[in-house]
C-alpha cells in the first residue's frame, strides 16, 4: 500500500510517496523544478516488479520553501528520503537536474547505488562563467511572469525567477564538471537520451552536450547508453517512458548479476 511521507530535513519538510512492497526500491529524482508526478508514466510501466519512491524536492510540489536550494542541499535530501523510507541500496533514476544528482550521488556512496539512469541529464557540459552565468539569469528575468502560472502543472518551484536562476547556475556548473565524477561511478550506470532542443538550449547545443559523453563512456565500463529517443528533453517522461523502464530493468539486471545477494 503507498504511503504518504512528510520529512522533515533541515529547515523545510519534503512531500513524499512510497508504494512499498518487497520490489528493488527505485528513488525518482525530478528536473529542476519539475515535481514528482512527472514519474508516474515510468512507474506505471514499471509496476509492482518494483518499489517506487518518489518526492517534492525543496519548494517543488507539495514540498515545504527552504532558505537553501544548493545543489548540496538537495544530495543531503536524498539521504533523508532513504532514511525515512527505510532503503539501503537504491536504485536511483533521474532526468534533467535528477540526473547530475544520481551520478553525484553514486560517485559519493560507492557501494550504495545499486544502479543509475540518468534521463538526458547528467552530461559534462553546462553554461559556465560570467557569461553563462548572466545568459541564465536573463532567461529567467524574462520568464518571471510565466513561472507562477506554470506552477500547478509541476513546471516551476515556489521561488523567485532569481532563485530559479541560482539552481540553474549551481546545476551547469555541476555538470560542467562532471565527467571526472563519471569516471568513478562503480555501479551500473545508463543514459536515455533525447534528441533535439529545449526551452533555453537550441537543438545544436543540446546535441553538444549529448555528445560529450563519448570520452567518458570510453573510461568507464560500467556506462552505456541504452538508448536515444525522439522525444525532446521537456517530453522524453511522457513520451518515452518505455524507454525508461526498459533502461531501469536493465540496470536492476546488471546489478543483480553483479550481486546475487542484493548486498
Amino acid at each position: 500500500m503507498t504511503r504518504h511521507l512528510r520529512i522533515p530535513v533541515a529547515d523545510t519538510v519534503l512531500d513524499a510517496e512510497d508504494t512499498g512492497g518487497p520490489g528493488r526500491p527505485v528513488i525518482y529524482l525530478n528536473g529542476a523544478y519539475a515535481g514528482r508526478r512527472h514519474w508516474r508514466p515510468v512507474t506505471a510501466e514499471l509496476g509492482t516488479e518494483f518499489r517506487h519512491i518518489t518526492y517534492d524536492a525543496r519548494a517543488r510540489g507539495k514540498s515545504e520553501r527552504s532558505e537553501d536550494y544548493s545543489f548540496e542541499a538537495m544530495l543531503t535530501d536524498i539521504d533523508a528520503v532513504l532514511e525515512a523510507t527505510g532503503v539501503e541500496r537504491p536504485l536511483l533514476v533521474g532526468w534533467s537536474y535528477g540526473a547530475t544528482l544520481a551520478a553525484y550521488w553514486a560517485e559519493r556512496n560507492p557501494g550504495r547505488a545499486a544502479g543509475v539512469v540518468c534521463v538526458d541529464g547528467a552530461m559534462p557540459f553546462g553554461l559556465t562563467g560570467e557569461e553563462g552565468r548572466e545568459r541564465i539569469r536573463k532567461t529567467f528575468h524574462g520568464m518571471r511572469w510565466l513561472l507562477p502560472l506554470v506552477r500547478p502543472l509541476g513546471l516551476a518551484a515556489k521561488m523567485t525567477a532569481a532563485q530559479h536562476a541560482d539552481v540553474n547556475i549551481d546545476v551547469n556548473e555541476k555538470g560542467a564538471a562532471i565527467a571526472p565524477v563519471l569516471e568513478r561511478v562503480t555501479c551500473p550506470l545508463r543514459f536515455v537520451l533525447a534528441t533535439g532542443g529545449n526551452l533555453g538550449g537550441g537543438e545544436e547545443e543540446m546535441e553538444a552536450g549529448r555528445a560529450s559523453l563519448e570520452p567518458v563512456l570510453a573510461q568507464n565500463p560500467n556506462l552505456a547508453v541504452s538508448a536515444k529517443v525522439p522525444s525532446n528533453h521537456s517530453q522524453i517522461l511522457r513520451r518515452d517512458f518505455r524507454a525508461i523502464a526498459d533502461a531501469v530493468r536493465e540496470v536492476a539486471g546488471a546489478d543483480a548479476r553483479r550481486n546475487p545477494s542484493g548486498r
